[in-house]
């Protein structure tokens, strides 16, 4: 059953902050802010009291420092923090679209000193209660004010899962940040399925030598050659999620352009020069899997 209001959350405000949503068939979605603000009781209380004067309510408010939680209206009806897009109103997209206002500041990301505790398993637990899958869907998060331009309108439309407000189609902020996203999920770990219910599947395995053998190989190839399908598939939709690759040259061949792809992801983890050759490694690919739901076999 899906949760409406936290039972440990405290109340704020009168509790109506947005009407039914516009697009209850789209899966449900969760989007992560941050206030700008500081963090302490000080703040949470102010932030609280002037989001509610501008009349720019998020359904929780949440501070990272001290694990206090608090809820301005019901999950199952729209919040007011996001800007429309055009005549979409983004607000209203989804069964539930559940918005977090942390206490902190984007250029200084609040898995890096955050304290997560009771409540914040709380708060997970009634976003998984709406079938919200522990995953980003429109990939990486911005990480500055001038790298905020990842915001896909056919995942946003389309796909359940947790989004910054830098992937938000309409919306010109950045926040929250280049957060641990995995951290999100390792803070407050999903119940583990009965034996057989087939709840949770498989974690998907990728072998790291294929995976250099397909980025040698597969570019001489003709186009569209593969060497291991499997395993490339794998990582270049994760490629494709970071907004990195073309979905079209997700075919499961490591050829030029995968190749090209693979060295700017090893760029923005902060490698160079032959560290950013475009052939996959074991910290990289890794740290792709962390993010995207696979391990790596060395």
């Amino acid at each position: 059953m899906s949760t409406i209001w936290i039972e440990k959350a405290q109340r704020l405000g009168d509790g109506s902050i947005g009407g039914a949503m516009d697009h209850p068939s789209a899966p449900a979605r969760v989007v992560w802010h941050t206030t700008e603000s500081g963090t302490g009781d000080d703040a949470f209380r102010a932030v609280a009291a002037h989001l509610i004067r501008v009349s720019a309510e998020p359904h929780l408010l949440y501070d990272p420092t001290t694990d206090r939680l608090g809820q301005f209206g019901p999950l199952d009806k729209s919040a007011r923090a996001l800007k429309n897009d055009g005549s979409t109103r983004t607000n209203r997209v989804g069964k539930a679209c559940i918005q977090i206002e942390v206490l902190g500041r984007a250029a200084k990301p609040f898995t890096a000193t955050w304290k997560p505790g009771p409540n914040f398993k709380v708060m997970m637990a009634a976003i998984r209660s709406w079938k919200i899958p522990d995953a980003f869907p429109a990939g990486r998060l911005a990480t500055s004010a001038a790298d905020a331009t990842n915001r896909p309108r056919t995942v946003w439309m389309t796909k359940g899962g947790h989004y910054g407000h830098a992937n938000i189609p309409g919306n010109d902020h950045w926040d929250p940040g280049n957060i641990d996203k995995s951290a999100l999920f390792e803070a407050a770990p999903a119940g583990k399925p009965a034996p057989g219910t087939g709840t949770k599947p498989p974690k998907r395995v990728v072998d790291l030598s294929n995976l250099v053998a397909a980025a040698r190989r597969d570019p001489g190839l003709p186009q569209g050659g593969t060497t291991h399908k499997a395993d490339v598939l794998v990582v270049e939709k994760a490629l494709v999620a970071e907004g990195l690759l073309p979905a079209q040259w997700a075919d499961g061949s490591f050829g030029t352009r995968t190749v090209e792809a693979y060295a700017a992801l090893q760029r923005r983890y902060g490698f160079s020069g032959a560290d950013a050759n475009g052939i996959p490694g074991q910290t990289t690919l890794s740290k792709l899997g962390k993010e995207h739901g696979f391990t790596v076999k060395a």
